[in-house]
Formats: structure tokens, C-alpha cells, sequence
């Protein structure tokens, strides 16, 4: 009875191990992600930076300055939208991994809660 104990106490052991090592590759991942969704903003919020410039030289060349503030608004507008609709998403990405470490955490209470002498 001791060593089948002891064998489940080993098995649950092993398995704790692998779920720390699966948590650490889903922080190292994360960690990647973060890094990866850095460079796309910067990427897309230069391209857009550069075309909504090069939109605003063209709208003024022969237009009186009255306009300028409405096209410089207008500018900044769409570029805060793209702004929210990047933070949604990055904020979407993140939920998403925070509830599969949730499940994790949970399967890895009740493995103890088994493994729990009566």
C-alpha cells in the first residue's frame, strides 16, 4: 500500500514539474508576444504617421490656413482610432492567455486537492 502511495506521490510530482514547465513556456511565449506587438505598433503606427502627413501636404498645397486645424483634427482622429483598435486588441490577445493560465492554475488546485491525504 506505502510504495503504491509512493508511486502516485512520484506521478504526481512528474506532473506537477511538466505544468511548471508548460507555465513557463506560456510566460516565455507571452514575453515574445509583448515584444512581437511592440514592433508591429511601431511599424503601423509609422506607416500610418507617414501617410497621414503626406495626406495633409497634399490637401494644403493651394489651401487657405483656415483649414488647417480641420485637416490636423481629422488626422488625429483616425490615428486614435487605430490607436483603440490596437489596444482592444493586444487587450483581447492578453485576456485570452491570462484565461488559459487561469484553467492551468485551477487544474493544478485540484490535482492537489486530490493528491491531499483524507
Amino acid at each position: 500500500m506505502e510504495k503504491e502511495l509512493q508511486g502516485v506521490l512520484a506521478l504526481l510530482n512528474q506532473m506537477s514539474a511538466t505544468i511548471d514547465t508548460k507555465l513557463q513556456a506560456i510566460d516565455e511565449r507571452l514575453a515574445k508576444l509583448e515584444k512581437i506587438d511592440s514592433v508591429e505598433h511601431r511599424v503601423i503606427v509609422n506607416q500610418i504617421d507617414i501617410t497621414d502627413i503626406k495626406d495633409i501636404l497634399f490637401r494644403l498645397e493651394g489651401q487657405p490656413t483656415e483649414k488647417l486645424s480641420e485637416v490636423i483634427n481629422e488626422a488625429i482622429n483616425r490615428i486614435e482610432g487605430v490607436y483603440r483598435q490596437h489596444l482592444q486588441e493586444v487587450n483581447k490577445r492578453l485576456d485570452s492567455q491570462l484565461l488559459k493560465i487561469a484553467k492551468t492554475e485551477e487544474e493544478i488546485l485540484m490535482l492537489k486537492v486530490s493528491q491531499a491525504p483524507s
